[in-house]
């Protein structure tokens, strides 16, 4: 069965569909990913970009949201800036964004009630939001692996924390395959497998032997590097 969108329907009975939620992406930003120290860095910014451009496969509809751009935290990540060109992030002064109506609104306008939550840092900008729509009522996923904290301590006490109030871990592989569900699901499948060979380390790697090895397909071709040439003020 397909939907008015394309798309095949998945089945719900408590797991996550690309029609049943909304992704809130909350300040991913330079100064608080350089205060993120449980995680390797490096790896927030693949997840969190992969997450992002899952959404786009699936059209799920996302949030995008950030605190003191000009004042502390800069700008949204280039990356990410990239995947929603035409999305402006809410900006906010607050460090809960359970507090910002306009950061509310826009998630109650997606008319969904489960949230796949993901920001920096966890014990703050993840967990206070997290407590809040819980007690509104929405059902929140936290994309563990798109986030960090100051310590690991930090991040921790703060996933315990909202794991005991009913908020869910997920990460951004399993959002993913969890969107795809079945591999019969033609309409996404391609997509999805040019994200995991991407984003995925072994798992695309795997996926690419498969196909060319096993399957005889010709190997992937990504974009060619060209070197970027130095700006005229650099010189």
């Amino acid at each position: 069965m397909y939907q008015d969108n394309g798309r095949a329907k998945r089945s719900e009975k408590g797991l996550l569909t690309p029609d049943n939620c909304v992704v809130a992406f909350i300040d991913h930003q330079p100064q608080m990913l350089f205060g993120s120290s449980n995680f390797d860095q490096q790896s927030i910014i693949n997840n969190t970009v992969a997450l992002a451009k899952a959404t786009r496969i699936f059209d799920c509809p996302r949030g995008l949201t950030t605190v003191e751009t000009k004042s502390f935290s800069g700008n949204i990540w280039p990356q990410l800036k990239a995947i929603f060109p035409d999305q402006e992030p809410i900006e906010r002064s607050s460090m809960n964004s359970w507090d910002d109506k306009k950061f509310v609104a826009a998630i109650e306008r997606t008319g969904k009630r489960k949230i796949v939550l993901s920001g920096l840092w966890t014990e703050t900008c993840v967990a206070l939001p997290t407590i809040q729509a819980l007690h509104d009522g929405y059902e929140i996923y936290v994309a563990e692996d798109c986030g960090g904290d100051v310590s690991q301590l930090a991040h921790d006490n703060a996933m315990g924390r909202i794991v005991q109030g009913g908020a869910k871990p997920v990460t951004a592989l399993s959002t993913l395959l969890e969107w795809q569900r079945d591999w019969a699901n033609r309409d996404t499948y391609d997509a999805v497998m040019d994200l995991v060979k991407s984003h995925f380390g072994a798992y695309g790697i795997g996926v690419e032997y498969a196909y060319t090895i096993m399957h005889s397909a010709p190997p992937t071709v990504f974009p060619s590097y060209a070197v970027p040439q130095a700006e005229v003020a650099h010189k």
